[in-house]
């Protein structure tokens, strides 16, 4: 069968999940026999993506530097579409597929399918505007789960192709046992969460349950948060966060963004892994922490319940989170650990990419 030729579309280099995504898709496209063209905009002067991308797959970063001092999120929502919609027009004709991984791009390459990750409420005009076209101009969608899906039905009356994501099973279980030991022997006993501070990651809510979690536990435990990449500007939650740490007496270690060669040890020595977000479409970082064999919990969300069943822990307040991280941290359940393990091994990025190959060709 001839292959397609594809254009998966984001609106960043950086490590967030949905790049992340874009990138294993694009890599498992390719090994499945498809011509695939990743396109993303190449923000801070960025020339690349976060990691090395196999070869099998061509790049097209588009040079989008930072913008004045003033600039806010609304204009840079803007300059984001009409910078990628400049660049990619003259090749849209040549692909069989248009695939658009956001609302940024879903809104600069006009006729294309979308992936819906997760569903936000935005308040800023340009971007509330931005993501009500990325949902509602696009002709097909995918949905991460069955949980969004069902957000766009309901609020829309559109149906998704329901896809789930796959992990890097392999990456994240396969750690290096010494690599995992110097992390340990650094920071010693830990709780993880990987997103930086912001709203939907429920970060504040997380420095409470970490509170009370020192309060309660033997060890001593730290709070280490990594990633924080984003678009946007979180600077006064960011000092709220950080007024009410100094408030609660606690020193989380914020890593910022990590090299993504040093994130499966960071992950596979953590003691627990905390997934306390307001908003998911899935959980990608919270699945990689099962392939690693790390507890996990999460916040009590249909979702979360869809996506990670008996292989987490659930919590909906920060004592509830205090509670299930203790529970994890004392190496109950050992049968949970190893749920959590058989789940992540069974979510491949080939199986994600052979349906999305079926569904382009239904399309047609």
């Amino acid at each position: 069968m001839t292959a397609l030729k594809i254009a998966l579309l984001s609106y960043s280099t950086k490590p967030r999940g949905g790049v992340v995504h874009t990138l294993a898709l694009a890599e498992a496209l390719a090994a499945a026999g498809q011509d695939v063209t990743v396109w993303s905009l190449g923000r801070g002067g960025d020339s690349g993506f976060f990691r090395a991308v196999d070869d099998s797959v061509r790049l097209r970063i588009v040079p989008f530097p930072d913008g004045p001092p003033e600039e806010g999120v609304g204009e840079r929502i803007l300059r984001s579409i009409a910078t990628l919609r400049e660049a990619f027009a003259p090749a849209a004709s040549s692909y069989d597929i248009v695939h658009a991984q956001d609302c940024i791009s879903a809104n600069a390459v006009g006729r294309c399918i979308r992936t819906v990750h997760h569903l936000d409420h935005f308040t800023t005009p340009e971007l509330a505007a931005c993501h009500e076209r990325a949902i509602v101009e696009p002709y097909a969608h995918v949905c991460v789960s069955r949980s969004v899906a069902g957000e766009l039905a309901d609020g829309w009356g559109l149906k998704a192709e329901v896809i789930p994501n796959g992990v890097a099973y392999e990456r994240f279980a396969a750690t290096d046992p010494a690599a995992r030991a110097r992390r340990r022997d650094r920071l010693g006993t830990y709780v993880l969460t990987v997103g930086g501070i912001e709203p939907r990651k429920g970060s504040l809510d997380l420095l409470e349950a970490y509170a009370l979690l020192r309060d309660r536990h033997p060890d001593d435990v730290r709070l280490v948060i990594a990633g924080g990449e984003t678009l946007f500007d979180y600077r006064d939650y960011r000092a709220r966060w950080e007024a009410r740490a100094a408030e609660l007496g606690v020193e989380p270690l914020v890593l910022g963004a990590v090299p993504d060669d040093d994130l499966p040890a960071l992950v596979g020595a953590a003691g627990a892994f905390a997934f306390p977000s307001l908003k998911e479409g899935f959980g990608l970082a919270a699945m990689e922490a099962l392939a690693a064999g790390v507890p996990l919990v999460v916040r009590d969300l249909p979702v979360l319940r869809e996506v990670f069943g008996p292989a987490a822990r659930f919590a909906a307040t920060p004592d509830g989170l205090a509670t299930e991280l203790g529970r994890a941290l004392s190496g109950e359940d050992p049968a949970r650990r190893a749920a959590g393990r058989a789940l992540a091994a069974r979510h491949t990025w080939a199986e994600a990419a052979r349906r999305h190959v079926d569904f382009y060709r239904s399309l047609s």
